[in-house]
């Protein structure tokens, strides 16, 4: 008997349900959670963090080390997180975030630290979520001219105020998707994240540090370099020249890594100190602890939101 042969009609109708079958799957698949990454740089931040999300193996975490780092993943909320430190200064911030972007599905990047307090209308204990962060070290040492000015390279085109020899310049970045370099003079925190702590600052009981109830807020430009900054000079140059108001070791860093990734980031910091503004001693010793609690608080805060 001779096989049966298939109309175009019936042809385009089989293939019709075939696609149909293999594209029911696809249609199916649920999409995957968002995997919020929260981190701090040294002791007493990762304390607060862990206190404040409740880090535990009892509580349902669990630990992977990489590299002589701890990498806590667990549930906060409803919510997929995992917990561990970026370690102080701008290398280390740079590169253990971007290990952890490499090593797990992070979809959001939020950090909870102290910084110093460079805005004067702010004191110790507020707490500052900057819309942007920039370099203040980023910069050319020049030699003096002998004639009150400096001998400036022709690659370099300042275009911020110097402090003495030291010149401000912006960034080059590589970026995905990016065919050259670019110059960037700052890194955005996310805006979604950004009105995520609009919603939630408003909601927060009042927060005590250093003998007052503290403020919090969102906006402005905050600045990161590889120094611990306790200079009144350079800060009152800061302050002019970025209007920052913090400054910190670790945060533009963070906005840098999250920017080539293209992942969304939000940077919460309490001011334990004024950067070289207060009398005598630095109290970044008597304020870390407390202050790094408050931040952590606010940054929980902000994750309730999302």
């Amino acid at each position: 008997m001779a096989p049966r042969l298939l109309s175009p009609h019936m042809v385009s109708r089989r293939l019709i349900l075939l696609g149909l079958v293999v594209a029911l799957p696809a249609l199916a698949a649920p999409a995957p959670k968002p995997l919020y990454a929260l981190c701090a740089a040294y002791p007493p931040e990762m304390a607060a963090l862990h206190r404040e999300f409740r880090v535990s193996e009892k509580n349902g975490y669990t630990r992977a080390r990489h590299l002589g780092l701890d990498f806590w993943r667990g549930t906060y909320a409803g919510k997929e997180v995992v917990v561990f430190r970026t370690g102080v200064s701008l290398v280390n911030a740079a590169y253990q975030l971007q290990l952890a972007l490499d090593r797990f599905p992070i979809t959001h990047v939020l950090f909870a630290g102290v910084a110093g307090g460079i805005d004067p209308a702010l004191h110790v204990g507020d707490v500052v979520v900057p819309e942007r962060w920039a370099y203040h070290s980023e910069a050319a040492y020049l030699n003096e001219d002998g004639k009150g000015g400096h001998f400036v390279p022709d690659y370099l085109k300042p275009k911020l105020p110097n402090f003495g020899m030291i010149f401000p310049s912006e960034t080059g970045v590589a970026r995905e998707g990016e065919e050259e370099f670019s110059n960037r003079a700052d890194f955005p925190a996310d805006a979604a994240l950004l009105a995520a702590a609009r919603r939630a600052l408003p909601k927060l009981p009042a927060l005590r540090a250093a003998g007052r109830v503290v403020a919090a807020s969102v906006g402005g430009t905050g600045v990161a370099g590889p120094v611990f900054m306790d200079n009144a000079k350079y800060r009152e140059w800061v302050f002019r020249v970025w209007q920052a108001r913090c400054l910190d070791m670790e945060s533009t860093a963070l906005a840098h890594v999250a920017y080539v990734n293209r992942k969304p980031i939000l940077i919460v910091r309490g001011l334990s100190d004024l950067a070289g503004g207060q009398q005598g001693h630095n109290p970044i010793d008597a304020n870390e602890a407390a202050v790094a609690e408050i931040a952590a608080r606010v940054l929980r805060a902000v994750v309730d939101e999302l």
